[in-house]
């Protein structure tokens, strides 16, 4: 008998650590408020972008507001502190120099050519001048050390656009930053299967995938990859108010994908604007 109720002390324990570690935060009016412009719409993933308009370049931005779409776009931070839309650590992929972002300034981002086009690297500041009123999804890169600093930038452009936005990230310490410096902003965490977070650790990974690290930062929602969820993402999903996907592409279930979620990121086909319109919070 006594070796029963140990078992089921320790299941309830393991439970509500369980819990403790993948619960959601709760979202306030303002961030409630923002998020009713997100559901049911259909979001280019780093604008809307094709051979001859590079991913994250104004004109992929443009032409993403111009199809009534909304928008997700990648930030980091230049040299010189500058908050500058591009998706990765270095300047290889795109740009053909072999460098980190963070070694350059901004005026020296500013004169690379993207993709071998005529678009250049832009700035927060100008994208969101391009979408106007498009909400957008900013994923914030992690930073490191200079995390609070990118996170600080960020934000700062983003009160003064004042338009339609959301902030998420891998990093759970950038979700962390908004909790205690702007609670108000809707915040989210990315995350994807261990197996594909392979530029972490196996336990990072593992933390991660599982959603694990959400006690650190207590997301409003929750933007995960299209890939098979596990157990603990599964858990969490019935509990957040609101569910992104990415990066939703034709030979994916496009219509499984719109009909378990509330926002879809989207790329290289041309859904409507809209798959549903009803409120959920």
């Amino acid at each position: 008998m006594i070796c029963i109720l140990v078992f089921i002390g320790t299941l309830l324990l393991l439970s509500a650590v369980l819990l403790y570690c993948i619960a959601p935060g709760k979202m306030p009016p303002e961030a409630k408020k923002m998020a009713k412009t997100f559901y049911g719409l259909n979001c280019a993933h780093r604008g809307l972008h094709s051979e001859d308009l590079p991913e994250n370049s104004l004109g992929a931005f443009a032409a993403a507001r111009k199809g009534g779409y909304g928008a997700e776009l990648d930030v980091h931070l230049s040299k010189d502190g500058q908050a500058v839309v591009f998706h990765d650590d270095d300047l290889k992929r795109a740009c053909g120099i072999d460098r980190p972002l963070s070694d350059l300034s901004w005026e020296e981002l500013s004169a690379l050519s993207l993709f071998g086009t005529k678009e250049r690297i832009p700035l927060l500041s100008d994208v969101l001048g391009v979408l106007g009123d498009t909400p957008v999804i900013v994923e914030i890169k992690s930073a490191g050390e200079n995390n609070a600093k990118l996170c600080q930038k960020v934000l700062e452009v983003l009160r003064t656009a004042g338009q339609y936005w959301c902030v998420k990230s891998f990093d759970p310490r950038v979700g962390a930053w908004f909790r205690k410096n702007a609670s108000d902003v809707l915040r989210g965490q990315l995350s994807a299967p261990p197996r594909k977070l392979d530029t972490l650790s196996r336990p990072k990974a593992f933390l991660l995938g599982n959603l694990l690290t959400n006690f650190i930062s207590r997301p409003h929602f929750i933007s995960y990859s299209t890939d098979r969820r596990p157990f603990t993402v599964r858990l969490c999903r019935a509990m957040v108010s609101m569910r992104l996907i990415w990066t939703v592409r034709p030979d994916n279930d496009i219509e499984r994908c719109e009909k378990e979620n509330d926002a879809v990121i989207f790329e290289h086909y041309r859904p409507p604007p809209f798959f549903k319109r009803e409120t959920i919070i």
